[in-house]
């Protein structure tokens, strides 16, 4: 085997034991040579998923491509919102784009896919209730069901009071109701007093 296809073989490996998804500084920590990775773009072995992300084309299909794309780019964003709720089979809605989190001092990302929606939290919104999901081979932070449900109510004016009670009511449907949890929440988002009627309510 000459040493340039050794160099492409040991390189389709680095991406193999990544489940077929890398980025760019990662592959050269693994000890890829950038102009490997670009061979390997070239000859259509790797496609580009976004700018310093590449993906293994034989490898397995995403289940979630743009939630893999975010993780690996934008790692200090929170899915939330929408995005969250969707992701905890809470709401009917299609989300157009992905809702995220980030710190308020936090630069904006700049993905040209897929298309987020920048929400700015202060502290303790936002790092309360972030829990780690590996999707894809990628670590992505998503907001807990309740946590969720109390930023819902904090930005109900954005994403809609019917959207938020929706989920509220299919959250206690599924009798898996974590009172503590969504009152703590409701504390650190400053809405206990909105969303506590709704709660005694349905409880």
């Amino acid at each position: 085997m000459s040493e340039t296809a050794s160099r492409l073989d040991t390189a389709i490996r680095v991406f193999q034991e990544h489940k077929g998804l890398l980025r760019t500084s990662a592959a050269i920590r693994a000890g890829v040579n950038p102009a490997t990775l670009y061979a390997l773009r070239d000859a259509g072995v790797v496609e580009q998923m976004a700018r310093g992300l590449y993906r293994l084309r034989d490898a397995e299909m995403l289940s979630n491509p743009d939630l893999a794309i975010v993780g690996a780019k934008v790692p200090q964003a929170v899915i939330c919102l929408i995005s969250a709720l969707d992701w905890h089979d809470l709401t009917t809605q299609i989300p157009h784009e992905i809702h995220i989190a980030m710190p308020k001092s936090a630069r904006a990302p700049r993905l040209p896919w897929p298309p987020v929606h920048v929400y700015r939290f202060t502290e303790p919104a936002y790092s309360a209730g972030a829990e780690t999901h590996e999707i894809d081979g990628v670590s992505l932070r998503i907001y807990s069901a309740e946590k969720t449900l109390a930023d819902c109510f904090k930005f109900r004016n954005q994403v809609g009071l019917d959207v938020a009670l929706e989920a509220l009511k299919e959250y206690i449907r599924r009798r898996h109701t974590k009172v503590d949890d969504l009152f703590r929440y409701s504390q650190i988002c400053r809405v206990r007093s909105v969303m506590r009627p709704y709660l005694e309510a349905l409880l």
